[in-house]
């Protein structure tokens, strides 16, 4: 089929949707490891576990989004899906820092960036008219691992322990990951495009660039509230059985969010969208740290979980939209790639500003800078589209 009829739909093109499906609850472990196994070992240093966990689900996709337009990808997905298995049972085995921060940081994010760049861009094959609907689908995959698995951490840690609590984590991975690699595959045949593995050419447009960069800066504060929000109810006074439970409400809201998300950027464009949810976001990341009971953090746990949504589901849909789908495996991977710098930074930076002045310098921080990626959001908008108003 031609590059431009995307069947919209069918049998073939649901069933990818349907494959993708990945946890990101870093949140529990945090919680869990600054009151047990890490417990002399600061907040700050602690969240390098998870913010580099969270950034190498992006950064790889560079290289993944390069090699999926050259046609490797179902070998890649397959050997990571392995690995990520087996990092899963070796956290269990961890003792020390060090041995968690390279099972759990950098295997599993070097894994999961393995596979999620390349089984993004592979739903964007099967789909144009409906393919915000079919990305924020794909994306409430993570909502549901994130939502489930503290949950399940919750009810089986006082029950059987950690250690083969983890090991539970470790056999659901291995039934989702086994049908995703079962029904993911690409439409389009593989394209070997000009430029090389980083393509500076594309920086010549201007709206990509500045879409990179507004990228960096929502993901420097995107994941402040999920990192820390179960670590500070704790601190306040609230139940540490309830605290795991926040987090579980803020990903089981994303799902909704993102189905929310993809119906309205296919009516309104994934840039209104985007705009408008992550500016959302930003306020409640401001709310958050005067919250003082479980009520509040219901509520801001809810809505943060609803709006952050929108922009995990939809950046794929604004990063091809802004080339030809040929090279869209390569201009994902890039902008992924980059993001991750802000991933990367983001959770540490929060962490040290909360140690030194407390969780309210840090929602300002993360506030603050979420919100300026929104203003350069609608920046790259306006210069991709050339006008202010209508759907984009």
């Amino acid at each position: 089929m031609h590059p431009g009829e995307a069947p919209d739909g069918g049998l073939t093109a649901w069933l990818v949707v349907v494959a993708i499906g990945l946890s990101n609850s870093w949140g529990v472990f945090q919680a869990y490891y600054e009151e047990n196994l890490l417990r002399h070992t600061s907040p700050s240093a602690i969240a390098w576990i998870g913010s580099v966990q969270y950034a190498l689900v992006y950064l790889p996709a560079l290289v993944m989004g390069r090699l999926f337009d050259l046609g490797y990808f179902k070998i890649p997905c397959f050997a990571a899906s392995c690995a990520l298995v087996a990092c899963t049972f070796l956290i269990a085995e961890c003792m020390q820092y060090w041995q968690f921060f390279l099972i759990q940081g950098l295997g599993i994010g070097v894994c999961c960036g393995i596979i999620v760049g390349p089984a993004l861009v592979v739903v964007s094959h099967w789909f144009y008219k409906k393919r915000g609907l079919a990305l924020s689908l794909t994306a409430i995959g993570a909502s549901c691992g994130s939502t489930v698995f503290p949950v399940v951490a919750q009810s089986l840690i006082p029950l059987i322990g950690f250690k083969w609590t983890v090991r539970v984590f470790g056999f659901i991975l291995i039934a989702t990951l086994g049908i995703g690699n079962i029904f993911l595959k690409r439409r389009l045949p593989p394209v070997d495009v000009r430029g090389g593995l980083f393509n500076l050419k594309v920086f010549r447009n201007t709206a990509y660039s500045i879409f990179c960069i507004s990228g960096i800066m929502v993901f420097l504060g995107l994941y402040t509230v999920l990192t820390y929000m179960s670590v500070r109810a704790v601190a306040i006074g609230v139940s540490k059985n309830f605290s795991f439970y926040i987090l579980a409400i803020a990903n089981a809201s994303s799902t909704f969010g993102r189905v929310s998300a993809g119906l309205m950027g296919d009516k309104v464009g994934p840039f209104n969208t985007m705009a408008a949810f992550t500016a959302v976001a930003g306020m409640m990341t401001f709310a958050w740290p005067f919250t003082k009971n479980e009520i509040q953090f219901i509520v801001i746990s809810s809505i943060y979980g609803f709006s952050t949504g929108a922009y995990v589901s939809l950046f794929t849909v604004a990063a091809v939209a802004m080339g030809k789908i040929e090279d869209a495996g390569r201009r994902v991977g890039m902008f992924m790639s980059l993001a991750a710098l802000g991933a990367i930074a983001g959770p540490p930076i929060s962490g040290a500003i909360s140690t030194a002045g407390g969780f309210v310098e840090a929602g300002y921080y993360a506030g603050g800078i979420i919100m300026c990626g929104v203003v350069l959001l609608l920046l790259a908008r306006y210069l991709h589209l050339g006008h202010l108003w209508g759907k984009g």
